[in-house]
């Protein structure tokens, strides 16, 4: 598959490591490490598998490191495992990137934005301590500052740093700040702000049902919604004599409480009935709210969410929307690439906030007279009493607030540089004319658009936040939306020209390599047999590469290998087939080869995906049948039998000589034989091993004719290897 290359989930679970390798140092590829607990074709091993496949496309540089996450899964059965990458030893920031597969382990896309090989000194000029110094002064009033922790940042070539995270206030506010300090020269290169601002009955939603622990001691925690749960600044949930919670009053802290966990729960059903997300990040898990915040504000500080009141104090910034943008920062930071980085990133996870509070408010559908469906943020609590804090359909209603995207938007401050991709989200769900009651909304480029509704909208949305890297810019959105768009809803090009025509009607840029067409897409598979061999420098080894058309229409397959040894040749005969057909792959290692053992990576590189096989190449070694030119293997249980090869056997054009070997599992009795079919078309023995060992060996001179080896357990089960050299 034409891949792109462009865009990242941070969640920690057992990781695999892969480098590059040292058995072959100089060669393409990149091999496994660790060994995978994934199953054979899982997502993740599929993943891994291009990751070895393709340095040239991850820009692998031989320092570079990697290590795979846990695979996500989303709507439609994609997957979504993601890398960190590691430079000499140091995290690499925006080195990250995201392989997406299919549920069958297909390679679908991948989302990197690392676009050059780092080459960079990693000794610093900059003391550790002076980086400390100049971080801490990048917010008003600091507490606490980290131990500064020398990084690479993926900008060109490389660009040596120290990361320091300071918290405190900033200007009256919390502030988790993390800021990079140049190590040579001591200048802030970028910083962002982790802390990002923004039964009983409710104020807003009025009597509702919420998830509460009952009992002894009934508390305003969910015993559902891992780790959701409403207390006071203390962090402790609210607790009470029964289970009724709340007044009513817009001052009632308790009845904040109502509200929040009310829409907290609304927001979590929402990720998993239409968007297909387990929790607030992605494995079932959620966060705790705080309630009566001395400020007219609202906020998440990557722990949990805090809220706080209206100007007026005469009401808690606890409605359905606001409750859910914040909770929309947790997603934002819980999905591949975190949320910390540079300003328009910031601007984009403002938006997300917004975007998953109106998709919050059309999932619980409240009626008028509490907190029904819009695309206005805020507009309950009316915070500072000029009404909504923004205006999806038409973000310009807000001084300031740009409809379209232009050069001025990246530096905006966030809550501002926000517009566009709320004008985008409302086009993609409503078009320019809705006709539910929605307000009209103007494009750019005065083109007309019909929309997909909002659960299609936000299916592409949260299929572009699980392709998310470190470095995220509104056209890496736009470029991960597309393809989402394509991978969601296969045989259908509907949402993808309707998402692409919502993009280009806010005048963001298309990326690179970003897809400029729609088509669907048939799928296959890729098999080798065998799946390994044995041989000494100088000799060859060869496979069959197997497709099958499992999906679709037949597509044209194109192979390649990587992960050979230093010097060693792959020859595909044919080198492309359509799926269905076969090729043969012959692997030449030249003399002087090391010995060791080799993952070769076969990759069918397909119309619409990419499936990759592994070939484990081992060179030189030692053992019964170390060295032959052909090597098999398998498993038998008592009494059976297998043919290798399966199906027609192989030719030899001269007379010669066939030498065998047969390696069995010991304690066991395994036969081997030598067959040659005739003009009738059957088989007859001509050559054998039959004595009660598990190994056996022999020679045989022969006339040039079709062969095939049968290998027989007359006693005892277990992994046999064959192999042989032919004329």
């Amino acid at each position: 598959m034409k891949r792109s290359v462009a865009f990242a989930l941070v969640a920690t679970a057992t990781s695999m490591v892969v480098a590059l390798s040292t058995a072959s140092a100089g060669a393409a590829g990149l091999t496994v490490l660790a060994p995978s607990i994934a199953p054979p074709d899982s997502p993740s091993q599929s993943a891994d598998r291009l990751v070895e496949a393709e340095p040239a496309f991850l820009q692998a540089s031989v320092k570079d490191q990697f290590q795979r996450r846990t695979a996500i899964s989303g709507k439609g059965g994609l997957n979504y495992v993601s890398y960190t990458r590691t430079y000499a030893g140091l995290p690499v920031y925006g080195g990250d990137f995201v392989v997406v597969t299919n549920s069958t382990g297909g390679v679908l896309s991948t989302s990197v934005a690392q676009t050059e090989t780092l080459n960079v000194g990693t000794t610093p000029k900059v003391e550790a301590q002076k980086a400390a110094e100049i971080a801490k002064a990048e917010i008003t009033d600091a507490a606490e500052v980290s131990t500064p922790k020398l990084s690479v940042m993926a900008q060109g070539a490389g660009r040596l740093a120290y990361e320091v995270i300071v918290s405190g206030t900033d200007k009256g506010h919390e502030s988790k700040m993390h800021v990079f300090v140049d190590a040579l020269t001591g200048a802030v290169v970028e910083k962002s702000d982790e802390v990002m601002a923004g039964q009983g009955t409710g104020y807003y939603n009025g009597p509702v049902t919420i998830g509460t622990t009952s009992g002894t001691a009934p508390s305003m925690t969910d015993p559902v919604r891992t780790g959701v749960r409403c207390g006071g600044q203390n962090g402790s949930a609210y607790t009470g004599t029964d289970d009724t919670w709340g007044n009513g009053s817009g001052t009632d802290l308790e009845t904040a409480c109502v509200d929040a966990l009310y829409a907290a729960g609304k927001e979590w059903d929402m990720l998993s009935a239409w968007l297909g997300r387990s929790g607030f990040n992605g494995t079932g898990g959620g966060f705790p709210a705080r309630v009566g915040l001395a400020d007219v504000n609202a906020y998440w500080n990557g722990s949990y969410t805090n809220f706080g009141r209206s100007q007026d104090s005469q009401r808690q910034a606890t409605p359905i929307d606001v409750v859910a943008h914040e909770y929309g920062h947790a997603i934002f930071q819980t999905t591949p690439g975190g949320s910390t980085g540079s300003n328009e990133k910031g601007g984009l996870n403002e938006s997300t906030g917004d975007i998953f509070g109106a998709l919050t408010e059309y999932y619980a559908n409240e009626p008028a007279q509490y907190d029904p469906p819009d695309f206005s943020v805020g507009e309950e609590v009316n915070l500072v009493g000029s009404g909504p804090i923004r205006y999806m359909h038409k973000p310009s209603q807000i001084s300031g607030h740009p409809d379209c995207y232009s050069a001025s938007v990246p530096p905006m401050e966030v809550h501002a540089g926000a517009g566009v991709q709320n004008h985008w989200f409302y086009l993609l769900a409503q078009g320019t004319n809705p006709t539910d009651g929605q307000p009209v909304s103007p494009t750019c480029n005065g083109s007309t658009l019909t929309g997909l509704g909002i659960q299609k909208a936000g299916q592409i949305f949260m299929g572009a936040l699980l392709r998310k890297t470190a470095t995220w810019t509104h056209s890496l959105v736009r470029k991960a939306s597309l393809e989402a768009a394509i991978q969601l809803f296969p045989g259908s090009c509907n949402e993808f020209n309707a998402t692409k025509a919502a993009w280009t009607a806010v005048s963001v840029p298309a990326a690179a390599n970003e897809p400029t067409g729609c088509s669907t897409g048939p799928d296959f598979s890729l098999t080798l047999n065998p799946t390994s061999a044995s041989v000494q420098p100088g000799q060859q080894a060869t496979t069959t590469v197997g497709t099958q058309t499992t999906s679709g229409t037949a597509q044209s397959v194109t192979f390649s290998a990587s992960g050979l040894p230093s010097g060693a040749t792959a020859a595909f005969t044919p080198p492309s087939v359509t799926s269905g057909a076969s090729s043969t792959l012959a692997i030449t290692v030249p003399t002087g080869t090391a010995s060791g053992t080799y993952n070769v990576i076969v990759t069918g590189d397909g119309t619409s995906v990419d499936r990759t096989a592994t070939f484990t190449l081992n060179v030189g070694g030692s053992g019964p049948c170390a060295g032959r030119q052909n090597t098999y293997t398998g498993t038998l249980s008592s009494g059976a039998s297998v043919y290798q090869p399966s199906t027609a056997g192989f030719q030899t054009t001269t007379s010669g000589t066939h030498a065998a070997c047969l390696d069995g599992p010991n304690g066991t009795d395994f036969d081997l034989y030598l067959q040659k079919r005739n003009s009738l078309g059957t088989w007859s023995t001509v050559a054998s091993g039959t004595s009660a060992n598990p190994d056996e060996s022999f020679t045989y001179n022969g006339t040039a004719g079709f062969y095939r080896y049968r290998v027989y357990a007359y006693s005892g089960s277990g992994a046999y290897t064959l192999g042989y050299n032919a004329p």
